[in-house]
């Protein structure tokens, strides 16, 4: 049974991620014939043919390797003397036609986030509800009823851009500090006497106190034990509080050394904006909780932060299920498009990338851990990952680098702009450049999600 319920999730992991591929070919496909653009060949899937028929002017192909797809266009690659090529089609229609494919993957994107959505009971807001004893962010600013707009200038639109802020905050180390006991001896303080001192107490930051108060100006000092009614005699009527001892002690050989009271501890913090009582206000240094998810992580120095308090439920609804669907996608897109900025910046680093191998590890390990629960929930998790594998591919198509849609896409803008168009040779050379070089790098990145599958780690990381 265990071995159907995996092969089950294999298959209904490679049917979602071979609809993406259509999607996006689609994208392509249906554009060209709306716009007289004669289509060669439509295929799903790389390598030998298993199914393949024609219609019309296109070969429609089902391939063996789910792994990609094509919609080969008539003057494509090379010009053709057709008048329904592609290179004879007007421009504006190149461009529709080229970008096509990264909007069919985004409006999936929608498509497959509202599946996702619907099944939930409620929502999440970005409205802090109640905290954990004791939180830290509470203790730093943060207040009951405050909504969440706003983390170190990443805008909040809902709970998963949340989530994304404050889980991709750098950490500072607080280094430890030093705090001086009895450093220095008071020469004027409230009537008193001196105390008894247990030289083997235990000291605590919390508990720290000094022992020792010298009397105020104008009173007498107690040098031997004394009954209340005697120290009355020998003191003035304003330093009358005391209390009968059993012998006096000299407090100077007890002098404590410096304490060191602190060890490093890595801390999140950002400046939070949030709107307060109707108004936008801005919360300097709020501090987030962080622990040590296992001691390899502490070893490594790899702290994770966390939520110490709760956000206020959405109600679900037709207009809350549409509402969460769109601003979810939204989200999803706008954190693609952020940890693209922030690798480009030097913010994520070469660890925090994934290919092909790194993503079908993703699915397994999502998988896995929604079986723990149902099957249902394994398909949830993985309906999930790719949601995000289809915005990722439409966002990152439309980059303008060689080889890639959007590349296509800007030499098309520059033919438009200068009503002259790139000589066909100079753009293959450009596109075969780019496209090696995603290769190398695609190639690069699956050898160090290998080597992190196999060790767990990467050197240098």
């Amino acid at each position: 049974m265990q071995i159907l319920t995996v092969a089950a999730l294999i298959v209904i992991g490679i049917l979602l991620f071979e609809l993406i591929i259509f999607s996006h070919e689609f994208g392509h496909f249906i554009t060209a014939k709306l716009s007289g653009v004669k289509v060669n060949e439509f295929a799903l899937g790389m390598g030998p043919k298993i199914i393949s028929f024609v219609k019309g002017e296109t070969r429609y192909s089902l391939r063996l390797f789910p792994i990609g797809g094509y919609c080969a266009m008539e003057g494509e690659d090379e010009d053709s003397e057709e008048k329904a090529a592609f290179n004879n089609a007007k421009v504006w229609k190149r461009m529709i036609i080229i970008i096509a494919g990264a909007v069919m993957n985004i409006l999936l994107g929608f498509v497959m986030m509202f599946a996702f959505t619907v099944q939930a009971d409620s929502f999440s807001s970005t409205t802090v509800s109640q905290f954990q004893p004791n939180a830290f962010t509470a203790n730093t600013g943060l207040q009951t009823g405050d909504k969440i707009v706003e983390v170190n200038g990443y805008s909040i639109w809902n709970s998963r851009d949340l989530q994304f802020a404050i889980s991709t905050l750098p950490y500072e180390t607080v280094e430890g500090s030093t705090l001086e006991v009895y450093k220095e001896r008071a020469t004027s303080a409230a009537c008193g006497v001196y105390n008894k001192y247990a030289n083997d107490k235990s000291l605590s930051q919390d508990e720290l106190q000094k022992y020792y108060n010298a009397l105020s100006e104008g009173c007498s000092r107690i040098n031997k034990a004394a009954s209340k009614e005697e120290a009355e005699k020998l003191l003035d009527e304003a330093c009358k509080s005391i209390y009968a001892l059993d012998k006096s002690y000299d407090m100077s050989k007890y002098k404590t050394p410096e304490i060191d009271t602190t060890t490093s501890r890595p801390r999140f913090m950002a400046d939070v904006k949030v709107v307060r009582d109707g108004k936008e206000i801005t919360l300097e240094n709020v501090q987030f909780f962080t622990y040590y998810a296992d001691d390899d992580a502490e070893k490594k120095n790899k702290p994770t932060v966390a939520f110490d308090f709760a956000v206020e439920p959405i109600e679900k609804n037709v207009g809350t299920v549409l509402t969460e669907t769109f601003t979810e996608t939204c989200s999803m897109a706008k954190t693609v498009w952020t940890s693209l900025v922030w690798l480009v910046q030097g913010k994520f680093g070469f660890n925090d990338m994934s290919g092909p191998v790194g993503i079908a590890t993703a699915v397994t390990q999502v998988a896995s851990m929604g079986l723990e629960t149902g099957f249902a929930d394994a398909v949830n998790n993985i309906l999930f990952v790719m949601i995000l594998i289809t915005v990722n591919l439409g966002i990152v198509n439309m980059l303008p680098f060689p080889a890639l849609d959007g590349g296509r896409f800007l030499f098309l803008l520059i033919e438009w702009i200068f009503k002259k168009p790139i000589p066909r040779k100079a753009e293959q050379v450009v596109n075969t450049a780019g496209l090696v070089l995603l290769l190398a790098f695609m190639l690069i990145i699956s050898v160090k999600d290998v080597f992190q599958l196999v060790t767990g780690t990467f050197p240098g990381m």
